[in-house]
């Protein structure tokens, strides 16, 4: 069984989904369009096909043909659907036109995830259990993997699932076709924090008449950067970042209230417990020094991706025998982006990797980065994407005494 060269082959019609899902992204739980592009990219395979009932997913099961003893272990492999809220200035010839965008490269995870069932659907009689195809939306803060775990995803196949993998590409660090992962923590948690202060407005002429909430807003925003600096190891960090700020109508005019909202990380679970009562002392430090007021809302949003460490040894056996050596490489260091496939990861033994799908003729190192409105990934990858995700599952799944 040659999974690339299998791969190759489908490759244009991969690019084909790809390029269709990248011109009407959606963003959330609700993915109509996107989840019956899925559905007709699975028809006619051997699949127990299962739409979600709280969300657009797609839950996909193939039995494995070969003999086994028992029932035989499951593999789960995962893709993301959902776009962001994002205007898009890629420059792509098929770039959406919707005010949103897949800048996180969600289209290239769900076509290579296609892909897979189509490789896998081929080759089943090699395969001694069961695959489970999780579609999924949501990932973009919506807990879309809470939803489907709640639905029963892990259990899919009729009993729960041994091993879970997922694929995340990057549209800069990396070269395309560079696989990565790490042992341990390889994604920080996410947290939200949003800040409301309460004032008295006025007149801009006249701000010691008032209690003016934009400077306390600013005050804290530099004192919450300077906290995690200070109160936390460098070598365990936290990382917090403002990306909305609301305050005011007018120059002149001093608003009652301002407010800010941030995303905030971390990486270990005594600094995320340490975090609500920290963040809330700065806040309302601050906000008594104005004479004004503070309302803190904190919510704990994906907890940290944890790779289990015998599952990124075998993953980087299975990519380095499919891709070469030079296509694997260890992280070294967590990444600090967040994850809903962590609640997979908590719950079933499995590892979550990184592919480079940076442009060919672009450094990487330049390359605009996931989320930004000029992301822009390659998809030439889609072809090894869907053959690295078909060929976990059939090195787990291959027949006693037979290898993959």
């Amino acid at each position: 069984m040659d999974l690339r060269d299998d791969a190759r082959a489908l490759h244009p019609d991969l690019v084909e989904l790809r390029r269709a899902l990248h011109r009407e992204p959606e963003v959330g739980l609700d993915l109509p369009r996107t989840r019956d592009r899925v559905l007709a990219a699975l028809q006619g395979l051997p699949l127990e096909v299962h739409e979600g009932t709280s969300t657009t997913s797609v839950t996909a099961v193939l039995r494995g043909g070969a003999p086994r003893d028992g029932d035989g272990p499951v593999v789960l492999l995962r893709g993301d659907m959902d776009g962001l809220p994002v205007a898009e200035d890629s420059g792509e010839g098929f770039a959406a036109q919707t005010g949103t965008m897949h800048a996180c490269g969600h289209d290239l995870h769900t076509a290579a995830l296609a892909g897979a069932a189509q490789l896998l659907s081929a080759h089943r009689d090699h395969l001694a259990g069961d695959v489970v195809f999780m579609f999924q939306p949501g990932e973009e803060g919506w807990d879309g993997a809470g939803r489907m775990i709640d639905e029963g995803v892990l259990s899919a196949a009729g009993r729960r699932a041994d091993h879970a993998y997922g694929l995340h590409v990057f549209a800069n660090r990396m070269p395309a076709g560079l696989v990565t992962t790490r042992p341990g923590v390889f994604l920080s948690a996410s947290h939200a924090l949003d800040v409301t202060v309460h004032g008295a407005g006025g007149h801009g002429s006249n701000p010691h008449s008032a209690r003016d909430p934009i400077t306390a807003a600013a005050e804290m925003i530099t004192s919450l950067q300077t906290m995690v600096t200070r109160r936390f190891d460098m070598f365990d960090p936290v990382v917090l970042t403002v990306g909305v700020v609301r305050a005011g109508s007018r120059r002149n005019v001093i608003p009652d209230t301002a407010r800010f909202e941030a995303t905030v990380r971390s990486f270990s679970d005594a600094h995320a417990e340490q975090l609500p009562a920290l963040v809330r002392e700065v806040c309302a430090g601050v906000a008594a020094a104005h004479g004004v007021r503070a309302e803190v809302t904190w919510r704990d949003e994906y907890p940290r991706t944890v790779n289990d460490a015998d599952e990124v040894g075998f993953a980087q056996g299975v990519c380095t025998e499919l891709l070469g050596e030079e296509r694997f490489t260890l992280a070294p260091d967590p990444v600090s982006g967040s994850e809903d496939f962590s609640r997979v990861l908590a719950a079933i033994p499995g590892a979550f990797l990184g592919m480079g799908a940076c442009p060919s003729g672009t450094d990487p190192q330049d390359a605009p980065m996931n989320h930004s409105p000029l992301a822009r990934f390659d998809d030439a990858v889609l072809g090894d994407a869907a053959a690295l995700h078909a060929s976990l599952a059939t090195t787990r799944l291959a027949p006693a005494g037979v290898v993959a």
